[in-house]
């Protein structure tokens, strides 16, 4: 046993002091088990989930063979941590000992999906894979184990904080190790990996495709390229590295889904399913692909597709969280008795993972709200947003203070200054606004015009904004939002030029475009400045009904402000006054469409955002739930339905649960409908 069994496990710095910690490890590398766990108690007494005192006090139970009384603190540590990669290797270590060689197998696997730098857990699961027979699965994992032990010391040390989630202290160590060997193609993809995960997207694809051309047969790399690609939203290029991989392997099953992944991105869901279907001729009954598959007919709009897809994958693996939720993201589905039995019954495992765990939370808060259960749907909600909210980073004194600053440099004397600048295209129709507030319901209206491509939710304004904070922090230029003040003429023009440029791939023929990014609100300065001529529409809801709304909604990535009622009615807050300047500095602006005008009176509200946009009426628009497209937001199902009431006022069901959210938007709830 080697102190490298404790080196950077969770909440090390957290209340205690890390020397204690220190001693106390001293103790147990030194075998004093004794002193070492009365030491722990100490520390369990005054922090109860404190995960490195848990630990050690399970590595001590092992030692002294106490295996029983050792899974238990594990159990307790995991329920804590769920993918703390070190508890579910020492569980493993716990079976080996009490010669449960296949549940030692299982936690061994686990740690290593979690923590993949964990050489102990790789070599547990190779020597029992070899003393029972199972050469295949053996050689397989010593490929692992040998590409692990062949790695730079450096870059093992920064794949375990990545595996513990410690992601500003992996890039720390891993540009440290950059410095000195540059070009090493495993510390460029590791810092590419970093990039994504913390959505620093531009600066990971630009190293992977870098490393891709030292070393352009390096597979691992590739396939993190694509799925940079996808991120940033160039599917037509992620199809093409996908394809290369598939050309090089045809019948690579990890090939074949990404081909299909890519070609469903691209959206030729035939292409996709075909190849799904592929993959599980390899794979029978296997979940993730049997929900991907489930994804792609969801968005092409067939539902009862969608659903035995998802159902199919459940039945080959009951835990797997992801169909279950994709059953409850479909908003009219609604759950059985027996499933959802099932999913109380997995959701106590204390082996899922975080996000499983996440998965089953949202998902039996839509079971039970369906069945109105309204208290035991938001114990469930909120379980799921506390869970997200562990992982965030999202500080709402900070967002407050980034979007007050916007009102600070962009002022009508900015804009009058500014007049006639930028790329004078009138192609974009920007809809923004907070997510859940109608958005896709109006570019549903919109994109069944004939003059109207809908396309996505685009990253490139946002983009846009992290290079111009960037150049802030890496020249002597002034921060964003400031740095807008300074900008060229030709500047302005060259970033409109770049944004129609780049958002080309997302359209068909027609003439005008959709982007439906809602936090886009947050730079209308930014767009007037590039796009003085592209059309802004503010899609707004009742501030109960959109907050609450989002709060339910299990996000993809980016909307961290709605893990918490508290920051989710502080953000609206923020907004509302944010619109309120971009109204008085740019009069006419910006069209405001509330939610529950549309559904009052959707002809009305039609031909005014038509009127504003500039186009004929066309009765495609009424009748917007008959227009036959993708949608890939979690509304899709909801706005292939004509228009409907019964949601406008579902917060009420809540409502003795949501104070703090009333509390938090303060006079905001209090001026909607606003002129």
């Amino acid at each position: 046993m080697g102190a490298s069994y404790f080196d950077g496990c969770p909440n090390v710095q957290a209340g205690r002091d890390k020397s204690d910690l220190r001693s106390i490890q001293a103790k147990v590398v030194a075998k004093r088990f004794d002193d070492a766990l009365t030491d722990l108690s100490g520390v369990l007494e005054a922090e109860p989930e404190n995960a490195e005192a848990l630990y050690m006090t399970a590595v001590c139970r092992r030692y002294k063979r106490d295996f029983d009384a050792a899974l238990a603190v594990l159990a307790e540590l995991k329920s804590i941590a769920p993918e703390h990669g070190r508890a579910h290797q020492e569980e493993g270590h716990t079976f080996r000992d009490m010669g449960r060689v296949n549940d030692a197998l299982r936690a061994y696997s686990r740690a290593c999906r979690f923590n993949p730098a964990l050489e102990a857990s790789w070599r547990g699961q190779h020597d029992i894979l070899s003393a029972n027979g199972m050469e295949r699965e053996a050689i397989q994992v010593q490929v692992q184990l040998e590409r692990l032990q062949a790695m730079p010391a450096p870059l093992v040390g920064v794949m375990d904080l990545i595996g513990q989630g410690r992601f500003l202290k992996a890039e720390e160590y891993c540009r440290q190790f950059l410095l000195k060997i540059p070009h090493h193609v495993e510390g460029m993809r590791l810092l590419a990996d970093i990039g994504m995960r913390l959505g620093v997207l531009d600066d990971a694809e630009f190293l992977l495709e870098s490393a891709l051309k030292i070393e352009p047969d390096n597979n691992r790399i590739r396939i993190d390229y694509v799925q940079a690609l996808r991120k940033r939203q160039k599917f037509q290029q992620a199809l093409e590295q996908a394809k290369r991989l598939l050309d090089s392997s045809p019948k690579n099953p990890q090939f074949l889904s990404l081909f299909a992944v890519e070609s469903m991105k691209s959206g030729d869901y035939e292409v996709a399913l075909g190849a799904f279907d592929d993959v599980l001729a390899q794979l029978p009954g296997d979940p993730t692909t049997l929900t991907s598959k489930g994804h792609a007919y969801k968005t092409s709009g067939e539902y009862d597709s969608a659903v035995g897809s998802y159902r199919a994958a459940l039945t080959s693996q009951p835990h797997y969280g992801e169909a279950y939720y994709s059953l409850a993201n479909l908003k009219v589905y609604e759950f059985s008795d027996d499933e959802i039995t099932s999913m109380l019954a997995q959701e106590s495992d204390n082996n899922l993972s975080h996000i499983d765990r996440t998965y089953f939370s949202f998902a039996l808060g839509k079971a039970y709200e369906d069945r109105g259960d309204f208290d035991t749907s938001f114990d469930f909600y909120q379980r799921g947003n506390l869970l997200k909210k562990s992982r965030s980073r999202y500080n709402a004194e900070q967002m407050s203070e980034d979007l007050l600053a916007q009102s600070d440099v962009c002022t009508s004397e900015l804009f009058a200054a500014r007049s006639g600048v930028g790329h004078e295209a009138a192609d974009p129709i920007f809809i923004v606004g907070l997510p859940r507030s109608g958005s896709t319901l109006l570019e549903q209206i919109l994109s069944s015009h004939s003059l109207v491509d809908g396309t996505l939710e685009l990253p490139n304004i946002l983009s846009l904004s992290q290079r111009l904070r960037r150049r802030g922090r890496q020249s002597d230029a002034s921060k964003y939002p400031d740095i807008l003040a300074e900008l060229s003429a030709e500047e302005l023009k060259s970033f409109g030029e770049e944004f129609i440029s780049d958002t080309r791939m997302h359209r068909q023929d027609a003439p005008f475009f959709i982007d439906k990014m809602p936090n886009n609100f947050r730079h209308i300065g930014l767009i007037n400045l590039i796009l003085p001529n592209a059309k802004i529409i503010d899609a707004r809801r009742h501030p109960m009904s959109c907050c609450f709304s989002g709060f339910k909604q299990l996000f993809a990535e980016g909307q961290e402000f709605s893990y918490d009622l508290s920051d989710i009615g502080r953000y609206y807050g923020d907004y509302v006054t944010l619109m309120d300047h971009w109204d008085k500095v740019l009069p006419g602006k910006v069209l405001r469409v509330h939610y529950e005008d549309v559904v009052a009176d959707i002809d009305t509200q039609v031909r005014r955002i038509l009127d504003y946009c500039g186009l004929p009426f066309e009765d495609a628009c009424i009748n917007f739930h008959q227009t036959d497209r993708s949608v890939r937001t979690p509304s899709s199902e909801q706005v292939r339905q004509p228009i409907y009431q019964s949601g406008l006022a579902q917060w009420r069901h809540f409502e003795e649960r949501l104070g703090p959210l009333k509390e938090a938007l303060g006079p905001v709830l209090n001026r909607y409908p606003v002129e």
